[in-house]
């Protein structure tokens, strides 16, 4: 009688499991817009994703390999009579390797993170930014532009090709903006004023939506974020002021119920709707500057001359 021939390792399994791993890997259309960045900070964002993927996939595919040959090859068969004498002396060559590979991991993984964390704190020269004051509502968003003196309702028009500060506060309970392919999520609080900016490379529509529950309007809290040319943006404000009406305290009273609406512009707000004071935000990477609005207009003062004051 000829004796069984021993099975071993399934390699025939590894290339259909590449194959089915590929093609759901490659199932991330345009529809996964995260993976899309349309500017620069959410260009960067993504850049550290891919590093911080790459580097936990380092310890993931090996760790995930060697339990399958271990389930595998090693697994309790039938008539299977061999004793199992377990080692439980400890192997120093092996632990010294495995603190010394998730240090490394680490370490490449937050030295580029907080480079960029600290780059993106600054906001990139420009001659005159566009300021767009944002308040998240129950469930709206108002955007509001103190140097154009327009507001908009669930939707903002913004330059491509130039930096555009948000300045993020709420009328409601904490909420957060984001728009994924323009970069990360800021947090909007009552009483605070929190800065981000955002560019668009192009002109676009790009999706923008709040990232905390806050009720049942919660998922219809959505906007769009429409990039145009610099020219077709100063268009776009000298047709909202020939077009649209100012808005008023009711106007604004109204927006503050729990409900939704759809789209409105006005050709001017109450300037006392949004905070007057924006602090600690860097501009054009010269230090910490604290924004000030009024009736004129926008005032950029240095931190350090308020302490001349």
């Amino acid at each position: 009688m000829m004796p069984k021939r021993r099975r071993g390792w399934p390699y025939r399994y590894v290339v259909p499991l590449a194959m089915v791993v590929g093609l759901l890997v490659s199932g991330c259309g345009q529809q996964y817009v995260l993976l899309h960045p349309a500017g620069p900070v959410a260009q960067s964002e993504l850049h550290l994703l891919i590093v911080a993927s790459l580097a936990m996939l380092v310890v993931i595919v090996p760790v995930f390999v060697l339990l399958a040959i271990t389930v595998i090859r090693f697994r309790d068969k039938p008539g299977n009579k061999a004793p199992y004498w377990p080692n439980w002396h400890g192997n120093k060559k092996l632990e010294i390797i495995w603190w010394i590979i998730p240090v490394v991991l680490l370490t490449v993984i937050a030295v580029p993170t907080v480079g960029q964390t600290f780059a993106l704190s600054k906001l990139p020269k420009a001659k005159d930014p566009v300021i767009i004051d944002v308040t998240s509502l129950t469930w709206k968003w108002l955007f509001q532009y103190p140097g154009q003196h327009v507001a908009t309702v669930n939707y903002a028009v913004i330059p491509a090709g130039e930096p555009v500060l948000f300045e993020l506060t709420a009328d409601s309970p904490m909420n957060t903006f984001w728009v994924p392919q323009l970069g990360g999520m800021e947090y909007t609080m009552p009483n605070e004023v929190l800065p981000l900016w955002l560019e668009a490379y192009k002109p676009g529509v790009y999706w923008g939506h709040s990232g905390n529950f806050s009720g049942e309007g919660f998922e219809k809290m959505f906007f769009n974020v429409k990039s145009v040319t610099p020219e077709a943006f100063q268009q776009w404000v000298k047709k909202v002021h020939q077009t649209a009406k100012p808005m008023t305290m009711t106007n604004y009273h109204n927006l503050l119920a729990f409900n939704t609406v759809g789209v409105q512009t006005y050709s001017n707000y109450p300037s006392d709707t949004f905070p007057a004071e924006a602090n600690g935000f860097t501009l054009n990477g010269e230090g910490m500057y604290m924004i000030m609005h009024d009736q004129h207009g926008i005032t950029y003062m240095p931190m350090s001359d308020m302490s001349n004051h």
